[in-house]
């Protein structure tokens, strides 16, 4: 195995393990890359969307577990201003936090957040204590199935062991350059080569490990077939007028999509449409 996949394997032995079982109800939601409010924030446009999502998921007593890229602290150094930014989403996000329903992940673009003194000078006001994980691992309780959680940016060298540079060049040199127009090259979620290698990677590694994965950083939401290898993404809080994420519910798992619809009255609603699944786990748990 390479180095790239050594890594995802490191993680998957020292992640966190979160046990849960058929009655559990877990939403994974990644690259939300909340931002200042300000001309370059792409989360912005989708932060009604993602309010309601959060509200829905509040109600139906969900674990909401954010698996990287949460906070765009690559072109923004100061994550106080995200913080005020979007008040009403970190507002949603405590109450959780508040019922022991709330999980973080870093992912690159927030990576700082595996650094202790950073979560607790920058996110106690929210988040008194919480620690911010590189992996979760979900262990089944009557099974012990398991499925690791993973930004995915591990494989991406460039996002990884280069991510001060990499930081370096978004925040000095493509952040001014996108106000106009021009997109990042070295970015995975604009690159369809990019994306397509770290999927390829992620699926080598559980083709390889047998441990199913969920992850993000590719922005491109991915749900295979019974029979395939069971590489997920969920793909990000920052696509066109719309958010997707991904359910695990009552032993079943699915992708979704939010965005705002047309009542016939011309009345606006956030709504949710289910774009693959519902699939029961254990049919994605066997891999030959």
């Amino acid at each position: 195995m390479n180095n790239k996949l050594d890594h995802v394997s490191k993680v998957y032995k020292s992640a966190e393990i979160i046990p849960f079982d058929d009655s559990s109800n877990i939403v994974l939601m990644s690259d939300c890359h909340r931002g200042n409010g300000r001309r370059t924030d792409n989360f912005s446009n989708n932060q009604n969307i993602c309010i309601a999502a959060l509200s829905y998921y509040y109600k139906r007593n969900y674990t909401y577990i954010e698996i990287g890229d949460g906070d765009e602290l690559w072109e923004n150094c100061s994550l106080s201003d995200i913080l005020e930014a979007h008040s009403d989403v970190f507002w949603q996000l405590s109450k959780f936090y508040h019922e022991n329903r709330l999980y973080f992940i870093y992912g690159n673009h927030d990576i700082v957040k595996k650094y202790d003194r950073y979560v607790l000078n920058n996110l106690s006001s929210y988040f008194k204590d919480i620690k911010v994980y590189e992996g979760i691992v979900l262990k089944h309780r009557n099974t012990q199935d398991k499925i690791l959680l993973i930004h995915g940016h591990q494989v991406d060298y460039l996002n990884d062991q280069l991510w001060k540079l990499s930081r370096f060049l978004v925040r000095y040199l493509w952040k001014p350059l996108e106000s106009f127009g021009i997109n990042d090259p070295t970015s995975t979620a604009k690159n369809y080569a990019k994306k397509a290698a770290v999927g390829k990677k992620l699926t080598q590694w559980v083709e390889s490990e047998g441990i199913m994965v969920i992850a993000g950083h590719t922005h491109k939401p991915t749900f295979p077939e019974v029979g395939e290898p069971p590489y997920f993404n969920d793909g990000s809080c920052v696509h066109p007028r719309s958010i997707t994420a991904i359910e695990i519910q009552q032993g079943s798992i699915a992708l979704v999509k939010w965005s705002v619809k047309a009542k016939d009255d011309g009345t606006l609603f956030v709504g949710r449409d289910v774009l693959g699944g519902p699939r029961n786990l254990k049919d994605y748990f066997t891999i030959d």
